[in-house]
């Protein structure tokens, strides 16, 4: 009988120490060696999903390819495993006390009375076993989400030290064990990494009943024998089993720095699997293109409405998988990469020709509701009639459509219906009449969520980006996949106007019809495309997704003088 295995991963001293991280690259170790590995992220917040957090609160929402709307951990899962998450990867305290209330009103603890201990950390188990099952894994990564000593998640280090106490009881040998992510500060007036934070971290896990089997202490510099040894004496660990972790360039080198001290073999021996061979080849080029010096920098303005939080600060994470996926872009071209973060609402007060004057492209990313829409139209007005390589995404293709009918339609009064209903010119239509093709998110609110089928039109720019990337997952019918995550729709009622001035619905969905592609030709454009779906949620790091190669190679293409562009091919 298939014994699964489980290695819980928690984190200490203060949050965002890269737990995500760090599971995802020992996932990573482990799958090059054979072993195959499924992660589990378990949230404190009683949501159900990450779909109704404002982003700017929690972070870019994960959406997987089931149409789980996640925390953005899975997304970095996705990034260094290659391997699809889904509901079973992840889980939120809202659904175990809502699976829990329902098997009470459902009878199923037939009159016991229902508490956190032992029906709530039971439910817990189930779906950390269920992940298991379902992906038939060897070994399931579950990472504990915030820090140790928070009382929201104690319920979860129940479930990790009933776990282990179940492994020990059976004498199953070596089948659950626990990684402790921690922190070691430099304070600047003291110079050296000090460790007592992370003995009162260790402290509190072990207060709780758990022994942690490894460690892995993050700092800003290398950790030295020193530091190793205070941390084994009073930590109780082996010196071996204490591994570094010191800032770097780019999360992806983190899993060369855990091989390099050996981790992937000590935590395969502490769970008693046999080590097979691995090659980080591809890996290591990887890293060596993005430390590689580039020779030509390209200069992208993302126009968003959540990257202010407050006054002085702007947050990038609420952005992440795109941020990401024009990263994998721009390393598989040898590009450098510099991001101009634009407000929306900035857009709004100033001139949009002062903010994205010398950009060599512009993305509108995703985004909900009418705060920063007029901002976000005046950035693709600009991209437009400038002729600035342009990527909409999501809202950015809905008002892309918007800007279009404003400007070449003359329908001044143009809008979403989700930010003006009164409007006579509904470019963008709300899709409750065709509920029955969505996922029902609550009462009155139908999405369309997860991968969904589209048939590109012959000739378009887009067919030329699947044809010679091969994506068409049927290139004689010509259908292409996408990842969804919206409410609203393109009206199909006017796109016999908008293609008579040019614009080309360039495809549609197989299911419901609806439009997920648009674009302008490129004898009026040099790369103008809008998707109603989300291809940044599918880039890997060492499989970009090639309209981001394709957009990246257009604003390269058009930093060149227009003596030394070859016209009519774009395509790299």
């Amino acid at each position: 009988m298939r014994q699964v295995k489980y290695i819980f991963i928690s984190g200490g001293v203060l949050s965002g120490l890269g737990k995500g991280i760090a599971s995802a690259s020992i996932g990573f170790l482990l799958k090059s060696r054979g072993i195959k590995v499924t992660p589990v992220k378990c949230e404190n917040y009683l949501n159900i999903d990450s779909g109704l957090i404002n982003p700017i609160e929690h972070g870019d929402p994960f959406l997987c390819e089931d149409g789980t709307e996640s925390d953005m951990d899975l997304g970095t899962y996705e990034r260094f495993l290659d391997q699809n998450m889904g509901w079973e990867n992840f889980v939120t305290m809202g659904q175990i006390y809502r699976q829990v209330i329902e098997d009470e009103r459902n009878y199923k603890y037939k009159g016991e009375d229902v508490e956190a201990i032992p029906h709530v950390v039971n439910e817990i188990i189930r779906r950390i076993k269920l992940a298991g099952e379902k992906t038939k894994a060897d070994i399931v990564l579950v990472e504990l989400g915030g820090t140790t000593g928070e009382y929201q998640n104690v319920l979860y280090y129940e479930a990790a030290r009933e776990m282990k106490l179940e492994d020990l009881r059976n004498d199953h040998g070596h089948k659950v064990i626990h990684i402790h992510v921690s922190y070691l500060p430099i304070p600047k007036h003291l110079g050296e990494p000090k460790t007592k934070p992370t003995q009162l971290s260790i402290r509190t896990l072990m207060g709780m009943g758990i022994q942690p089997d490894f460690l892995i202490a993050r700092c800003e510099k290398e950790i030295d024998a020193r530091r190793k040894y205070l941390l084994s004496l009073t930590c109780n660990l082996r010196d071996e089993n204490i591994v570094s972790s010191p800032d770097v360039s780019s999360v992806y080198q983190v899993p060369l720095g855990f091989k390099k001290q050996n981790l992937d073999i000590r935590i395969l021996k502490a769970l008693n699997l046999q080590t097979g061979k691995s090659s980080l080849n591809e890996w290591n080029k990887l890293v060596n293109s993005i430390s590689s010096p580039k020779k030509h920098q390209l200069k992208i303005a993302i126009v968003g409405k959540y990257f202010k939080t407050g006054r002085e600060f702007m947050l990038g994470d609420s952005y992440a998988a795109l941020f990401e996926a024009l990263k994998h872009a721009a390393w598989g071209q040898a590009f450098g990469l510099n991001l101009k973060w634009i407000s929306a609402e900035e857009v709004e007060e100033k001139d949009a020709k002062k903010l994205l004057s010398g950009v060599d492209g512009i993305v509108v990313p995703i985004g909900w509701g009418k705060r920063g829409a007029e901002g976000k139209i005046s950035a693709v007005h600009y991209a437009r009639i400038n002729k600035v390589p342009f990527l909409g995404l999501c809202y950015g293709m809905q008002l892309a459509c918007v800007e279009f009918a404003r400007y070449e339609l003359g329908l001044k009064d143009a809008n979403t219906s989700e930010n003006d209903p009164t409007t006579s010119n509904p470019i963008i239509h709300d899709i409750l009449e065709r509920a029955e093709l969505m996922t029902i998110k609550s009462r009155g609110v139908a999405m369309r969520l997860g991968g969904w089928d589209f048939k590109v039109k012959p000739g378009t720019i887009l067919d030329h980006i699947y044809s010679k990337h091969n994506l068409y997952i049927n290139s004689k019918d010509r259908v292409g996949s996408v990842r969804h995550r919206h409410r609203f729709e393109f009206n199909n009622d006017y796109i016999q106007d908008l293609e008579k001035k040019g614009m080309v619905i360039s495809a549609m969905s197989v299911k419901g019809n609806f439009v997920d592609w648009v674009e302008l030709p490129q004898s009026i454009h040099p790369f103008f495309i809008g998707t109603q779906g989300h291809p940044e949620y599918s880039s890997r790091p060492l499989k970009p997704h090639p309209v981001f190669l394709e957009f990246l190679k257009a604003c390269y293409n058009n930093q060149l003088p227009c003596h030394s562009r070859e016209t009519g091919k774009l395509f790299i």
